[in-house]
């Protein structure tokens, strides 16, 4: 007798994938915590940290660090944190990086894999929420996505525009971000806890940010 419409096992449901997107120049202890609450939180099957090609928020402002060093580093990460991946996908796509055509991508891989149609979270912060009807083709990402906003337990959340669902994952109380480390090393400073083991081992592999130097 077959089963009941619309009872499925979890092996049938939709694949939950989380797209935790980042310049990544480098991971930190905060994206570290970040990631592993937004596995939990929303129980998602796969967790890729996206690595920004081209920041064109940032590219403008500051030097960035080469894509590929920024993907070994988050690589390096990555396989600290069970569940999650470095992706490579916006580098190999090349130009600036816009989220509406990752998560478009990310979609077409499954089906050319023929794989169902995956349950995209994509992951943002909370500071970025009043600005998302500015992004690229908002409407559109809107509809294909899950909103997962990171935010800080003891921080108000901010209202998110019209046509979003919506799931809040509280992150880490940590005080720490990729530019205050920048700026640690570039006067040699040390930055132990801060920047997770594996990411420091291949930052001095690399000769990133004057480690090992």
């Amino acid at each position: 007798m077959p089963a009941p419409e619309g009872a499925r096992t979890r092996a049938e449901k939709a694949h939950k994938v989380g797209i935790f997107g980042g310049t990544f120049d480098p991971p930190h202890v905060g994206h570290e915590a970040a990631a592993r609450a937004i596995l939990s939180d929303l129980d998602l099957d796969h967790l890729l940290l996206m690595v920004a090609n081209d920041p064109w928020q940032k590219s403008p402002t500051r030097p960035i660090t080469p894509a590929e060093d920024r993907f070994a580093m988050t690589q390096a990460l990555a396989e600290t944190i069970p569940g999650a991946s470095a992706s490579r996908l916006e580098i190999d796509r090349g130009g600036p990086t816009y989220s509406i055509e990752t998560v478009e991508a990310v979609l077409d891989q499954a089906s050319r894999e023929g794989q169902p149609e995956p349950q995209v979270f994509l992951v943002v912060g909370a500071d970025l929420v009043p600005d998302l009807g500015t992004w690229e083709r908002a409407a559109d990402l809107a509809r294909l996505v899950t909103l997962a906003v990171v935010s800080r337990p003891s921080t108000p959340r901010p209202a998110a525009p019209p046509g979003w669902v919506v799931r809040w994952v509280d992150g880490p109380q940590v005080d720490v971000s990729s530019s205050r480390i920048r700026e640690i090393l570039a006067r040699g400073g040390p930055v132990d806890g801060l920047v997770p083991p594996a990411v420091m081992l291949c930052m001095a592999r690399r000769d990133l940010y004057a480690v090992g130097r």
